[in-house]
């Protein structure tokens, strides 16, 4: 084809598509705009919003009436508009103390009695988030620290914290980096049959200068209690900490791991930053017998993506914002669930990291050096078994090349 008329077929080709881009405006500006040029309004064709239907699980129902209070829309037009009536669920607040056993609760879990006793204590008291805190530190943060230790125990297990304090847990400079630990704590009842152990616990508080402790009863579904109250102790005392390390009492952290590899991030990572060893696509267990279970009357769904709770890391920055999004997450009975929840209401999953191992290594290289060289957390480890593996983090003549 001569040149001439390839240029004469691309230029009525151009023109064509520019006819058919001038009729499209015009068709959608017509269909916005009236005769005057007055913008039309437009109505939807089918219905598109649906009045939310209460639940019948008693945890999502105490959601969905923390996303009614904390919605700021609805917010808005009650402010302006104080004589609308709200449903009477809405009205349904219990206790005008919400640290009194909510006694409603009974009737409205259809086997509330059939459930274990550990259930039942957890969903009276489930709106409760004020308890008398018996031990702080005020000075534990004066440093600003780079990385912050928090470390969940129980009264009677002296013998981890101490191996922690003298392992992976001990304060100070690490790497020129300031390093601080805590260690978080409830209280004991006597129904639980531990000894009186509080004058051995106040002269470890004292004497190490570590210990936060509250006075509420320090049981596993109390855990995600636990970590509420730590979140708000943050947000009070130690809000300039960069970064957090939590974990249990018998996992064994590579702080040096840790340390080096957030020195490495960028500041865009640093914000958001929520690692672990992340769990996907779970849902409730509802066998009775498990540690785990959850009864339908209690909670229906899947749970979001969540790291599991012996040790995450994640940035001081986003504690603070996980703690006012907590402020809108009914209290749920297992804690890693309940901050993947929290984490969810914020618009953020967790970040799988390969060197965290909650569910532990292959056993044979449990008692190789260099394989706890490579990792950041595992689980589970004894005290002696702290001490053993330590030195051989922190003594550079071990080759892993």
């Amino acid at each position: 084809m001569p040149v001439a008329r390839r240029k004469v077929r691309m230029f009525c080709m151009m023109m064509t598509l520019n006819i058919f881009v001038c009729v499209l405006m015009g068709v959608s500006w017509n269909l916005r705009h009236d005769k005057s040029g007055r913008r039309k309004v437009q109505i939807p064709s089918k219905r598109f919003w649906h009045q939310q239907v209460l639940s019948k699980s008693f945890w999502n129902k105490e959601q969905q009436l923390l996303d009614f209070i904390h919605n700021p829309i609805v917010n808005s037009v009650l402010s302006s508009h104080s004589h609308i009536e709200l449903p009477d669920w809405l009205n349904d607040t219990g206790p005008l103390n919400p640290c009194e056993p909510d006694y409603r609760v009974p009737t409205q879990i259809l086997d509330y009695n059939s459930l274990p006793q550990r259930f039942q204590d957890f969903l009276l008291h489930m709106r409760c988030r004020t308890y008398p805190m018996l031990i702080n530190q005020l000075h534990i943060c004066d440093e600003k620290p780079f990385l912050l230790l928090v470390v969940k125990s129980l009264i009677p297990h002296f013998d981890r914290r101490q191996a922690i304090r003298e392992t992976w847990g001990r304060a100070g400079v690490l790497a020129n980096r300031t390093v601080a630990t805590v260690f978080l704590l409830g209280n004991t009842l006597s129904v639980d049959h531990f000894p009186d152990l509080l004058g051995m616990l106040g002269h470890e508080a004292a004497l190490h200068k570590d210990v936060l402790q509250w006075d509420y009863r320090d049981t596993f579904f109390n855990l995600t209690l636990k970590e509420v109250l730590f979140l708000e102790w943050f947000s009070q005392n130690c809000p300039h900490a960069q970064y957090i390390l939590k974990g249990d009492d018998d996992v064994f952290v590579n702080t040096l791991r840790i340390v080096d590899f957030l020195e490495g991030l960028s500041e865009i990572k640093a914000k958001d930053l929520f690692i672990g060893d992340v769990i996907s696509n779970a849902t409730p267990h509802r066998d009775q017998k498990l540690k785990y279970f959850i009864p339908e009357s209690v909670f229906v769904g899947q749970y979001p993506p969540y790291a599991g709770g012996g040790g995450y890391l994640y940035s001081g920055e986003l504690a603070l914002r996980l703690y006012n999004a907590s402020q809108q997450v009914a209290l749920y009975p297992i804690d890693d669930v309940y901050t993947g929840m929290c984490l969810k209401k914020l618009g953020l999953v967790p970040e799988v990291h390969s060197g965290f191992r909650t569910f532990d290594i292959e056993e044979k290289y449990r008692y190789n050096p260099c394989a706890h060289r490579s990792l950041m957390l595992v689980h589970s480890r004894t005290p002696q078994e702290m001490l053993t593996i330590w030195p051989w983090i922190v003594h550079p003549e071990l080759d892993c090349q």
